[in-house]
Order: C-alpha cells, then structure tokens, then sequence
C-alpha cells in the first residue's frame, strides 16, 4: 500500500513539474499541500492498490507501446492503402479469439490493443473470448497468429 501511494505522489509531482514551469517556494509549497490532499482523498477511497498503481509495469509497458506503435502505423498504412486503390480490396471478416492473459487488467489491455489499431475493433468481450471484427482477412491472421496476445502476457498482468 506504501509503495502505491509512493508511486503515485512520485507520477503526480512528476506530471506537475513537466506541466507547471513556475517553481518558487510558494509554488511548491502550494504543489505539496495539494499532492498531500490528493493522496490522502485516494486513500480514503481505497483506490490505490496494484491495478490501480501497476508499478510492476512500468518498464516494460513502454518497450510494448513502441511495439504497438509500430503495429498501428504499419495498420494505419494498409487500410489507407486499400482506401485509396482503385479496387475496394477489402474482406471483413469476424473472429474470436482466446485470450490468454491473467486477469481482467490483461485482457482489457489485450481488448483496447485490438481496438486501437486500424483496421481492427474488439466488438465482444465475455471472460476470455473476444469477438473481433477485422477490415480484411490477412488483419484477422495477424490476430489468430498471436503476437499481440504474447506480447501482452509477457506483461505479466
């Protein structure tokens, strides 16, 4: 619980020094008392725990969003590559899909992955199945292949 509310106090003092650009004495005295009461309010609410603070995460979330990243605009670029041929070179196509993550933080992340890159829309979720719709079906093969389900489990969520 300690190391919860240590990380974030630590990520709001952060976000408040890159946004603030004034850092007097007053200042910062008006930061902390406001940080204090900020953490003070999400204890008493109880929602600062591991899911809601998934410290765990924090290195290896950013090596899978430079992943994802490359995974949307390399999406980005197929549909916009069919949207503007000449032959409408598209074949929707519904899937489902197992996900193999732990919890519901994992297979909402796993959900929300689909759903962000193009060409793809997570329509269902019910326990581990996922019901997706793909714009065409080499996006479907993508998914039924496994790489993103792989790459968010390694996440350990």
């Amino acid at each position: 619980m300690i190391k919860h509310l240590i990380y974030l106090a630590s990520a709001l003092g952060l976000f408040w020094l890159m946004l603030s650009g004034h850092y007097t004495g007053f200042m910062f005295g008006c930061a902390a008392a406001s940080l204090a009461l900020t953490l003070f309010v999400a204890w008493r609410m109880d929602v600062v725990d591991d899911e809601a603070e998934p410290i765990y995460l924090t290195g290896a979330i950013f090596v899978y969003w430079l992943w994802l990243t490359k995974e949307v605009a390399k999406a980005n670029l197929d549909v916009c590559r069919r949207i503007w041929s000449v032959h409408l070179d598209i074949s929707p196509t519904m899937v489902c899909l197992t996900a193999n993550q732990k919890t519901p933080l994992g297979v909402m992340l796993y959900a929300n992955s689909i759903t962000v890159t193009p060409g793809t829309v997570c329509v269902n979720v019910e326990g581990d199945k996922l019901e997706v719709h793909a714009l065409t079906w080499s996006a479907a093969e993508d998914l039924l292949e496994g790489e993103m389900d792989r790459r968010v489990c390694k996440l350990e969520i």
